[in-house]
């Protein structure tokens, strides 16, 4: 573990933002230093393969023992962008240990998954009792369907009994779970044009359309009073398993006091099995930079997360149609920048799932349980139709308390050590049933 608290130091220091408009030296730089990482766990191929349209990916091999199946363990080396520097108690690419944390963009989300793949893999000491396959990706987090296209058009690179997906984690600190189901995704940008340019909103407001008015009206259609989607097509679903109460939803959200929590149905429904749409960026003048104008032109960054079993194109679809029809003063309305991912339910379980459970009995001290997740990994649908075989199984570090894609985002060590525990036992298990007595 301090070696591997060391290496993860060292990567999360690294910006690789993967997003337009970011520099792509530290992407790269950090497909470098994870190609060091899984040669220093003793793979004897290891190797940058470029995928068009966007970063390398980092591929590694061994091959399998007579008779032993082969894994395939994925994780990815980009990071969501810092946001606020402000909003941050410490330095988001200068990882800082406090109190058994180690806070930094990337930490957790998702070189966490790296490092728990490669302290691992360092446990057999080049000796592993599976065939190992690792592909770390470097787009995950703006383009992921970028790598399904790779994977399709080369099937033998990737194909495995089982697959370990390194980017989900447990409900709280301690408390293993392995997650079962991801909902899909869609995004896109709208804008919204009623002038020519902007005018002064002395002379012209009252009467000149201003398209932010139009933008946020049709935003906020979508949803009605309560919270629910308002765009036909797209109903509640239901997730079987237990979700949180509300209390701990609410401290895990940071929801204020007086706030109330939107939407129907249990909560495990609302954020496992549901559609939900969220307007995660405006295009329009900031408040210390307005002035006393009616905007001509406005554009909004939408995501749409769908059930495990929802079409994302379809999903898509219906949302732009609605968008159109509630678009007011007969404005000029585009779409583009389109992005979408589907979503994953994972079967009962076979061997691999058997062993997974016993390993995580064992690292954690209790039995995991089945938890949904909200987020998307665009790569596991087509992992899951490319190889219908192969069991998928996601667990990792990212604990609800993690905070990624947030400010201060953190990994908890006793969870990446526990993570990393329980994948090494794992290997050990399904490659050699009696290896470990279990």
């Amino acid at each position: 573990m301090p070696q591997a608290i060391e290496d993860l130091k060292r990567l999360a220091s690294i910006p690789s933002v993967a997003f337009p408009g970011h520099p792509e030296e530290p992407v790269l730089r950090a497909a470098a230093v994870t190609e060091e990482l899984l040669r220093s766990a003793g793979l004897p191929r290891v190797q940058q393969i470029p995928v068009e349209g966007s970063f390398p990916a980092v591929y590694a091999d061994a091959p399998a023992p007579p008779g032993a199946p082969t894994v395939l363990l994925y994780a990815h080396y980009d990071v969501q962008p810092a946001g606020d520097p402000a909003a941050w108690r410490t330095p988001p690419f200068d990882p800082t240990l406090i109190d058994g944390n180690l806070y930094g963009r990337g930490t957790a989300d998702d070189k966490s998954g790296i490092i728990s793949h490669v302290a691992a893999l360092r446990a057999f000491q080049g000796r592993f009792p599976v065939g190992v396959k690792v592909l770390i990706e470097g787009q995950e987090e703006y383009a992921g369907e970028r790598l399904e296209a790779f994977v399709e058009r080369n099937p033998e690179l990737i194909r495995a009994d089982a697959i370990i997906v390194a980017d989900t984690g447990n409900p709280k600190l301690g408390d293993p779970a392995v997650t079962t189901s991801l909902r899909g995704m869609a995004a896109f940008t709208i804008e919204v044009r009623t002038l020519r340019e902007s005018v002064h909103s002395g002379s012209f407001g009252g009467a000149a359309p201003d398209a932010l008015a139009a933008l946020m009206r049709m935003l906020t259609s979508l949803h009605d009073d309560n919270g629910d989607i308002r765009v036909p097509g797209l109903p509640r679903g239901s997730f079987l398993g237990t979700g949180p109460s509300e209390q701990e939803f609410r401290n895990t959200a940071g929801v204020l006091d007086g706030v109330s929590l939107v939407g129907s149905g249990s909560l495990a429904d609302r954020l496992w099995s549901s559609y939900a749409i969220t307007v995660t960026g405006l295009d329009v003048p900031t408040v210390s930079g307005a002035i006393n104008a009616v905007q001509a032109v406005a554009r909004a960054r939408v995501t749409v997360r769908i059930p495990p079993a929802g079409d994302p194109k379809t999903t898509l679809d219906a949302i732009l149609d609605f968008l159109r029809q509630v678009a007011p003063w007969g404005v000029q309305v585009s779409f583009g920048d389109f992005v979408v991912g589907s979503g994953f339910q994972a079967d009962s379980g076979g061997r691999g799932r058997s062993a997974l459970n016993r390993a995580m009995e064992r690292a954690f001290g209790r039995a995991p349980r089945d938890v949904g997740a909200g987020g998307s990994i665009p790569l596991v649908n087509t992992l899951l139709k490319q190889f219908p075989l192969a069991e998928i199984l996601l667990f990792g570090a990212e604990d609800e308390d993690a905070a990624i894609h947030a400010p201060n985002e953190r990994v908890n060590l006793e969870e990446l050590r526990r993570t990393a525990t329980t994948e090494a036992l794992f290997l050990a298990e399904y490659g050699a049933p009696s290896a470990l007595g279990i």
